[in-house]
């Protein structure tokens, strides 16, 4: 371990995350127990782009190995919007779901419900694959990081998340100004679905399974924003409220018929 002394790591709005030399040091999430060997798995499985558990502490922390690249955080850099980041952030949550299907996953383990698939499943997803949650080398995705909320789902449930984030799924007057404006949706998530290899039913039902994703997330920050955690009521407040998540229900409820053509026509 190079550095003894421990510096703040940016990003993270449920967590305080530091780093000293190798190793990043964070609150466990309850699932730890559970999460750590599966997480210790995906490299024999075949997927090497996960933090590498190394330890569970007395003080409730645990330390990860430290994942080398660049997160994009906000307000987010112009290289996120880029269809090469898109398309590799697509391929990266595809490896991680093949070797996350060669691992059985532990079904005692009190998995948190915030952003799992309503609609259960036997795949450990990772349920909130955002940009802060995506390390890029070069331009392309090369990890998934904060497996917290990682629960049992489909995998469509994940490529939605991602679509859900990336996509990105928003109005155009929601896009305005920031790095998504002027960026078509439909075409952007039919290359999500074409590099993930998504199959035919599951194409048609994305844009549906992103609907019930916002459905999800807005829950889940209702949940925090009713219980005062700062981090959520900053956001909440300065992004304009539920308003804001009105105006993306609808919109995505309009365009709804636009997205599964793009995603199921030749």
């Amino acid at each position: 371990m190079a550095d003894p002394h421990p510096s703040p790591l940016p990003g993270g709005m449920m967590n305080t995350v530091v780093r000293r030399g190798d190793r990043v040091l964070r609150t466990a999430p309850a699932t730890a127990a559970a999460l750590h060997p599966h997480l210790r798995a995906l490299p024999a499985a075949g997927f090497d782009g996960a933090p590498r558990p190394l330890a569970l502490n007395p003080d409730g922390r645990e330390e990860l190995g430290f994942v080398e690249g660049e997160v994009a955080l906000p307000p987010f850099p112009d290289w996120i919007a880029a269809d090469t980041a898109l398309a590799s952030a697509a391929r990266l949550l595809r490896r991680y779901h093949d070797a996350a299907a060669r691992i059985p996953v532990d079904t005692t383990a009190p998995w948190p419900a915030d952003l799992a698939d309503p609609r259960g499943g036997t795949l450990l997803c990772h349920n909130d694959p955002c940009a802060e949650n995506l390390v890029f080398r070069h331009g392309s995705a090369a990890a998934l990081i904060d497996f917290d909320l990682a629960a049992p789902g489909r995998p469509l449930w994940d490529v939605a998340a991602l679509a859900y984030y990336l996509g990105p799924t928003l109005p155009p007057e929601a896009a305005a100004g920031k790095v998504w404006e002027d960026l078509d949706t439909a075409r952007r998530l039919r290359l999500i679905a074409d590099t993930y290899g998504l199959t035919g039913p599951d194409r048609a039902l994305l844009p549906q399974t992103v609907e019930e994703y916002l459905a999800v997330a807005r829950r889940f920050v209702a949940g925090r924003v009713a219980a005062g955690e700062a981090a959520f009521v900053r956001a909440h407040t300065a992004s304009g409220g539920w308003a804001r998540w009105d105006r993306r229900r609808d919109w995505l409820a309009d365009q709804r018929p636009r997205l599964v053509r793009a995603l199921t026509t030749d």
